[in-house]
């Protein structure tokens, strides 16, 4: 099987005090726009598509600055698939960063209010927008569904090649990704891996119900997998300037960019869990980079991050 990403060695002055080792699986880097997770998810998502003939586009759900919004419009423009976003917010969120970019590349946007978002996963609204969309291809919000299962499933395989690890570490969202690993790690016969997942988003517990639903039958007697929902910093996308101080001294002394909102908070809730003694002395541990970089230049737009400490992504010099 072809290795997508590569396996980086981190190092830090908490590595060597806590006697960890500790690496950076980059999937941030499969793709300058697709990357991460994202194209996990998509992968069998967009195969599916492809394959049957009557299915004539694919619709999806995002808020103004989703990173799945953001890579979906971009796959289905490269492979040449119709595809129309259900956007969280108002119309003149239209000319944001990410769904400027989502426009370009041919995705319609269908704006909806915050009550009418909420039932994203009813089965009327469901029905619904199928009958408004006859033909379309629904994904989930985030990609998750069982499609993406199997496509993050094979980041386990990879690491099985690339290197012996005794815990896995993921930012958490919508629950895709983590539900991905760990029918993964079940399948491939390596039940011993601890697989952590970060909650980024407050009142997360709701996702471990989520997470076994995602799961395939056989998975679900996987029980070495946790999702710890005490990391949020305040919410979904929230975070202070000490976090960002931290998290900009982290990156530099890495040479790894990890952006705040998914992957940041892992490595934010890592340092944490390192000096509460959470981890073994000489543990062997994987960190999961889910890209989301796009991310970065929504917040320098708004200003909730400084161009002077950031960089916009390289796509933005394109638009």
């Amino acid at each position: 099987m072809t290795i997508l990403s590569e396996l980086q060695p981190l190092h830090h002055p908490l590595f060597t005090h806590y006697n960890v080792q500790v690496h950076v699986k980059r999937d941030d880097s499969i793709h300058p726009i697709i990357s991460g997770n994202k194209w996990r998810k998509l992968k069998y998502n967009l195969a599916q598509i492809k394959q049957n003939m009557s299915i004539k586009g694919v619709l999806s759900f995002g808020g103004s600055y989703s990173n799945h919004i953001h890579a979906l419009s971009f796959a289905c423009y490269q492979q040449k698939i119709p595809c129309i976003g259900v956007i969280r917010g108002e119309k003149n969120y239209a000319s944001n960063f990410t769904l400027s970019w989502a426009r370009y590349w041919g995705m319609k946007l269908h704006f909806v209010d915050r009550k009418t978002y909420r039932r994203r996963h009813d089965a009327d609204y469901l029905a619904q927008l199928q009958q408004t969309f006859p033909d379309y291809f629904i994904v989930p919000e985030g990609g998750s569904n069982e499609l993406a299962i199997a496509g993050v499933a094979e980041i386990i395989t990879e690491l099985n090649q690339q290197t012996t690890f005794d815990t896995l570490i993921t930012p958490t969202g919508s629950g895709g990704t983590l539900a991905g690993l760990v029918a993964g790690d079940y399948n491939t016969g390596n039940r011993q891996h601890k697989l952590l997942g970060i909650a980024v988003l407050k009142e997360a517990g709701y996702l471990i119900d989520e997470i076994q639903k995602l799961l395939p039958s056989t998975a679900k007697q996987h029980d070495n997998w946790h999702l710890l929902t005490d990391f949020h910093r305040g919410g979904y996308a929230k975070f202070n300037p000490l976090d960002v101080g931290q998290l900009l001294e982290f990156n530099q002394v890495t040479g790894v960019v990890f952006e705040p909102i998914y992957s940041g908070k892992m490595i934010l809730a890592f340092l944490d869990l390192l000096k509460q003694g959470y981890f073994s002395s000489g543990e062997r541990i994987v960190l999961l980079h889910t890209g989301g970089m796009q991310g970065i230049g929504g917040m320098i737009e708004r200003g909730v991050l400084s161009a002077k400490h950031w960089s916009m992504p390289e796509q933005a010099q394109q638009l």
